[in-house]
């Protein structure tokens, strides 16, 4: 694997779509049309490629890398100058690497709420209450929104619906805890106060 290149969700996509070029005998394609066909085929719902700078400052270090590098670039009129990217050797072997261990490995992420949870006690139950009943309503929320996302594109099939169930099952499941959180601090089955803290 690249050691001087840091694995991301919008690197893995981007030496895929370029992986999948080759497939389809297009082996170079413009970051414009790799953002056009992330959010197109819904995969901006596990990929974050809102911001066009992202994708080309990714494609910079993919490039500083020798992972990804410029084939062909044209300038029609006033226009900016459009360059297409490939695969290198060295990028199809690590797109293969990062593909498998990212199947095959849990990482530790490090997201706020589990941090936040760590320090609870710092505020009131009937704080935290409060909070975690408006993240179970946006929990309950996003669940319709995913299963709505899911029944929209049933056509394309379960292979292609992979990542939409489990954003399903991840969102499902931390709402059914998140309830059980909130309903064992209603009964005051987990409650503090600062005095008890203090011992």
């Amino acid at each position: 694997m690249n050691a001087t290149q840091r694995r991301s969700t919008l690197a893995l996509a981007v030496l895929s779509l370029l992986r999948e070029a080759e497939y389809r005998g297009m082996p170079a394609m413009h970051p414009y049309k790799m953002q056009r066909l992330i959010k197109d085929r819904g995969k901006g719902e596990v990929v974050n490629v809102g911001q066009r700078a992202s994708l080309y400052r990714t494609i910079e270090r993919l490039q500083r890398s020798r992972l990804v590098e410029a084939r062909e670039s044209s300038r029609e009129h006033n226009r900016p100058e459009k360059t297409l990217y490939a695969l290198t050797d060295e990028g199809r072997a690590t797109w293969r690497e990062w593909m498998l261990d990212a199947l095959a490995n849990p990482t530790r992420d490090f997201p706020e709420f589990p941090a936040a949870l760590a320090f609870i006690p710092l505020l009131t139950p009937d704080e935290v209450l409060r909070q975690l009943e408006k993240r179970e309503e946006k929990l309950s929320a996003e669940l319709s929104r995913i299963q709505t996302v899911m029944e929209d594109g049933a056509e394309w099939g379960r292979l292609f619906m992979l990542e939409m169930e489990y954003l399903r099952a991840t969102t499902a499941a931390e709402l059914e805890w998140v309830r059980s959180v909130a309903n064992d601090l209603r009964s005051a089955e987990i409650t503090w106060d600062e005095e008890s803290l203090l011992h």
